[in-house]
């Protein structure tokens, strides 16, 4: 077994997910409770989703602006603690026990309102300090949402010409502004937190951008989209094992000539903001940056051809200005040589899924540079597929767990941990067993997704004590500091 500086494991869950009276999870009180969960049980990682406003259908890789945070996640407890806002202006949400994305939403901006509004003095001058500092990519955001708001969340394409005024627009971008000024404060200060306590977070890259974005809204000849905005070819994936028919994402695909001219520096830009937001970063769907499914946007899915990524130039390029950048490449899918190639070259992690493993005809082989993990927020928890499986995937599971029925989720959680892989990952919802009923996204579902929230107790001290002890008897129990010395590529 390797040394314990070498191993260790981490925990998947959305900051939306966590508990609190607000509607939706956010960067406060519960956060801090949740790294105390981690540090408490010898668990390093904490990793979520894309941090950046979600746009259509809620999905956080569906985000309004690659270089922005969710307003959604921002602490209104925290705001009153910096006096921005007062007790009586802030009253819990009646919003059930998932995410209520609309009316946590509504009651956030009206919050933000009512703090602009009583912004005075020194806490003034600095947000007016960081509006300037950061005009380069807050200035076209704050205004991309003002305009979305005043036309009742349209796409960019169908907005009127000049009907605004700059006044307009100029209060409305103030609101917005001030949420992502408070976002980075609320995210410093929460990474400050867990890393003095150990933890660190694993960030995610949504390999595309949305039609309806800043991103392309500034740069369309970054994209495939035609001289009306509209995308003209779209991001996808043909049948496989999380969908019999296909992918159809929509986001518009890159026009990789264009960013290879100007030496990937959009894409160098945007990987050093989501370096400010974690310590490491997920690099979603790694095979489309090698090959990439190009669906014309009027045809069907089925019509889609394969063509060929930027592939070790961009890698070349983006790295060398990123400091020892730390990266788990998910090389899930359909992978091709060069895609395994490509991954060995550069020596960063990929990814396997027990999972997917299971639901394979291949015998279960997990190497040790591999992020291991029971199953990821496109997959049903491990407990509702193995209710949902045939016979041949119970047979096979149970097989691989040596447990019973009634114990699959812990006992997959078990084997995950006990496999040579440098970190060991689950899902919250493996490690508490639950059903279906916890699954966190339907691949090409658009609505009813994101919701599933942790319950007030859930993350309790029986819990933690269980995975503390499968921590220290499968060599991954981490403490503070216990693996400083381990910098770059392989620091996992």
């Amino acid at each position: 077994m390797a040394a314990a500086s070498d191993r260790s494991s981490g925990v998947l869950l959305h900051v939306s997910s966590l508990p609190g009276p607000y509607g939706i999870g956010d960067l406060g009180p519960e956060a801090r409770r949740w790294i105390d969960w981690l540090a408490g049980s010898g668990t390093r990682f904490w990793q979520v989703l894309p941090l950046g406003p979600p746009g259509a259908g809620n999905s956080p890789y569906s985000s309004y602006y690659s270089h922005a945070g969710s307003p959604d996640l921002i602490s209104p407890d925290d705001l009153i603690d910096e006096g921005l806002l007062s007790r009586n202006e802030v009253k819990p949400l009646d919003a059930g026990t998932t995410v209520s994305y609309e009316l946590a939403r509504a009651a956030k901006m009206r919050w933000l309102e009512q703090a602009l509004g009583g912004l005075r003095g020194e806490a003034r001058k600095e947000f007016n300090e960081f509006r300037e500092d950061n005009r380069d990519w807050l200035g076209p955001y704050e205004r991309f949402m003002a305009i979305k708001d005043m036309t009742g969340g349209v796409a960019w394409t169908k907005w009127p010409a000049a009907v605004f005024s700059h006044d307009e627009i100029g209060e409305r971008a103030a609101v917005h502004a001030l949420g992502q000024y408070v976002f980075v404060r609320q995210l410093s200060r929460l990474r400050e937190y867990a890393a003095d306590r150990g933890v660190e977070i694993i960030g995610d890259v949504p390999l595309y951008v949305a039609a309806d974005s800043v991103d392309v809204w500034q740069r369309p000849e970054l994209f495939t989209v035609g001289t009306d905005g509209e995308p003209t070819h779209v991001a996808g994936v043909p049948p496989d094992d999380y969908s019999a028919t296909g992918q159809r994402w929509g986001s518009p695909l890159y026009r990789w000539h264009i960013h290879e001219a100007e030496d990937f520096a959009w894409w160098s830009d945007r990987l050093a903001r989501f370096f400010q937001h974690a310590d490491v970063l997920r690099i979603d769907h790694f095979i489309g940056l090698v090959r990439y499914f190009d669906i014309p946007a009027d045809l069907p899915t089925n019509k889609g051809k394969w063509r060929p990524g930027p592939g070790r130039a961009f890698f070349d390029s983006v790295l060398g200005r990123l400091d020892e950048p730390r990266l788990i490449l998910e090389d899930l899918g359909i992978v091709t040589s060069r895609v395994k190639r490509l991954r060995k070259e550069l020596g960063f992690p990929g990814m396997v899924v027990l999972q997917d493993l299971l639901a394979s005809r291949r015998r279960p082989r997990i190497e040790k540079n591999r992020i291991a993990y029971t199953g990821t927020h496109d997959n049903d928890t491990a407990a509702g597929r193995f209710l949902n499986a045939d016979s041949t995937y119970r047979r096979r599971a149970l097989r691989f767990t040596g447990g019973v029925e009634g114990s699959f989720a812990w006992d997959l959680v078990t084997r995950c941990w006990e496999s040579p892989a440098r970190v060991a990952i689950a899902p919250m919802q493996d490690l508490l067993g639950l059903d279906s009923s916890a699954r966190m996204n339907y691949p090409s579902t658009p609505e009813g997704n994101w919701e599933w929230r942790l319950g007030a107790d859930d993350a309790g001290e029986l819990l933690a004590s269980r995975l503390g002890e499968l921590n220290r008897e499968t060599g991954r129990s981490h403490r503070r500091n216990a693996s400083a010395e381990l910098t770059g590529r392989h620091a996992f």
